[in-house]
């Protein structure tokens, strides 16, 4: 099995791109927000470590954001929820394993070091301008708390060097298709 992992800039359309490859993905976002909305475990540990900050369940994005803004609780939160990402990513791998490639759309791939040395690296290059239009309009836009979570990232140029393959991301369907295929076509 192929492992596609996909880097890039917040904003820059990561999840749109693993879509796009037409595999399975593994969105780690869309993993933690099912934890927080149906995890009583994860509610307790949070509820436990952050009592100022947690307090209902299912958590609510405001609560996790309120407690993200609130001094160096990112970290505490990170240290409760990853593991439990990393189990979810086994079983998603282990569901998958029959399929000659997955994509995995996992924020802080490197960071956490989930990433294997045959992972095949992709970094989403997009402007500047567009990234920052994109994330204006999302519903929970928060530049102080963007700054949190780049502060927690490598750098973004560190991650291109570390990709195999570069993908242009202007947000239009077809030219990513083109760049798609070219990347398939070469790991295939």
């Amino acid at each position: 099995m192929i492992r596609i992992g996909i880097l890039g800039d917040i904003g820059s359309g990561k999840s749109f791109v693993a879509k796009s490859f037409g595999y399975p993905v593994f969105n780690a976002d869309d993993e933690v927000e099912k934890l927080y909305k149906k995890d009583k475990k994860i509610f307790l540990k949070l509820k436990k470590a952050l009592p100022k900050n947690i307090s209902t369940f299912p958590i609510s994005k405001n609560e996790v954001i309120k407690a993200i803004l609130d001094n160096n609780n990112l970290k505490k939160i990170i240290k409760i929820v990853h593991p439990e990402i990393r189990k979810k990513l086994i079983q998603f791998t282990k569901k998958n394993k029959n399929k000659s490639i997955i994509v995995l759309d996992i924020p802080l791939l490197l960071e956490n070091k989930i990433n294997k040395k045959k992972d095949i690296l992709i970094f989403i290059q997009s402007e500047k301008k567009n990234i920052l239009k994109r994330l204006k309009k999302r519903k929970n836009y928060n530049k102080k708390l963007l700054d949190k979570f780049r502060k927690i990232q490598l750098p973004l140029v560190y991650k291109k060097q570390k990709s195999k393959f570069i993908l242009k991301n202007n947000f239009t369907q077809k030219s990513l298709k083109q760049g798609i295929n070219k990347i398939l076509n070469k790991i295939v």
